[in-house]
């Protein structure tokens, strides 16, 4: 599998906004009450919402691309100066998604990847992340590339508060 990673552009912020709302349907829906989740979309994850991100300051999005079809997404924004980091600058890994069809298929280890070279390149010293506590795929995914839990929040889905991991990678 041959995965381009390029640099979101605002022409692509409803394909991001559409690609958003899928994969975070499809990864979550399962889990979570039909309720729950149209809550969630229809008023915390809606399209308009998604759209107003691609483009507005201190984001970087990114698009992974196999073959000329667009297949998984990244969300970069600047990192909150968390008591945690001592001070040391920071970006938040903010969304990572491949849609349900090329999950397993590298897209994510490339997305990863390509965000972890923009932060060392920016004199970042850590990236961090949150991540739902049940979501075990995913943290055995971040704990390949050196992620550690260090802390957690509230996430509120619907009515259902949730709780998420707070996990980094130290880049220096």
């Amino acid at each position: 599998m041959s995965i381009e990673i390029r640099y979101a552009t605002i022409a692509d912020a409803e394909l991001i906004a559409d690609m958003s709302r899928q994969t975070f349907y499809e990864t979550f829906v399962e889990h979570n009450t039909k309720e729950d989740m149209d809550k969630f979309m229809n008023e915390q994850f809606t399209r308009e919402e998604l759209i107003k991100e691609v483009g507005s300051a201190g984001n970087i999005f990114l698009l992974a691309v196999e073959n000329g079809v667009p297949v998984g997404y990244v969300r970069m924004r600047d990192g909150e100066n968390r008591p945690e980091f001592a001070g040391k600058l920071s970006v938040e890994l903010a969304r990572i998604y491949a849609l349900q069809s090329a999950i397993g298929k590298g897209v994510g280890k490339a997305l990863l990847q390509k965000c972890i070279d923009i932060a060392v390149e920016a004199k970042k010293e850590i990236m961090w992340l949150g991540v739902w506590e049940k979501n075990h795929r995913a943290i055995a995914f971040y704990n390949k590339f050196g992620f550690e839990k260090f802390a957690s929040h509230d996430f509120l889905l619907g009515n259902d508060l949730q709780t998420d991991w707070l996990m980094k990678k130290n880049l220096s």
